[in-house]
């Protein structure tokens, strides 16, 4: 199937779902996990569940690019930025999705806290913006997200978090174009230094809940292999990560049985 005929094809069946407005996750790792991702800390949380923010201990930042079912027009780039403090930590986060006359932009700045030895909560404020060919001005609207996590026992480790509560969104010629809520529970499993495994459900406004699991395993000091699942509609994802001292870097596919394959990039820095 050509480039022409996958556009029309993803505008005809999937327009509300891959090119309305929405919060795009980011981060290969826990794309390579299906995006079971709101107990696990890393420098891509601030896309996930800022609370875990404040478990990480070095400066960290990373860029992150993904190409949507091999499409230009549907191709996501993200920055993130770490910045540790005593108790909690300061995040950065940019996004920009789309290529030519669409785009559409998300910045982020969350503050995770500690508020106990085993409970963190954190709040991000957001603002997002889009452009489209017809339209001379960018549209924008802010909106805010908060997270927890409990780290329960020494192995297991539970989150849940919330996007864009009061259900802002763009104003439109059309009338105002709302960006649903998301709500997301669930947790990971550190079974041994070398098999992790993750599970967490989503309920958006306006969808089905979404049920996504996760397995990180490491056979090889600095090497991790990850799977996923989730559904519905199901989609398979992989991926590997490698570290090589303060640089990793991740590689992920996601699989979709009517669109196809979408690979992804991620590296990260620390200080």
């Amino acid at each position: 199937m050509n480039k022409p005929f996958q556009i029309l094809f993803v505008l005809l069946i999937g327009f509300t779902q891959l090119v309305s407005s929405q919060n795009y996750p980011s981060g290969a790792r826990a794309i390579g996990l299906s995006n079971a991702f709101v107990s696990i800390s890393d420098t891509w949380s601030t896309f996930h569940n800022q609370a875990t923010l404040a478990n990480l201990t070095n400066i960290s930042a990373g860029v992150f690019y993904e190409s949507r079912f091999r499409i230009d027009e549907l191709t996501l780039a993200a920055a993130s930025a770490i910045l540790p403090l005593e108790n909690g930590a300061f995040g950065f986060s940019f996004y920009q999705f789309g290529h030519g006359t669409f785009k559409e932009h998300k910045i982020g700045l969350a503050y995770s806290r500690k508020l106990s030895k085993k409970l963190n909560a954190a709040i991000q404020l957001d603002y997002f913006s889009q452009r489209f060919p017809e339209n001379e001005n960018t549209a924008g609207f802010p909106t805010f997200e908060i997270g927890l996590t409990h780290k329960t026992t020494k192995q297991l480790t539970l989150g849940a978090h919330v996007f864009n509560l009061i259900e802002n969104g763009f104003e439109t010629s059309y009338g105002e174009e709302k960006m649903p809520a998301i709500y997301r529970i669930g947790g990971h499993y550190q079974f041994s230094e070398m098999v992790l495994l993750s599970a967490e459900a989503q309920k958006a406004t306006g969808y089905q809940t979404l049920i996504k699991t996760g397995l990180e395993f490491s056979p090889v000091q600095n090497l991790a292999l990850r799977f996923g699942v989730s559904g519905r509609p199901v989609q398979y994802t992989a991926g590997i990560g490698y570290r090589f001292q303060k640089v990793t870097s991740d590689i992920a596919f996601s699989y979709h049985g009517s669109l196809g394959f979408s690979p992804s990039v991620s590296i990260q820095f620390e200080l």
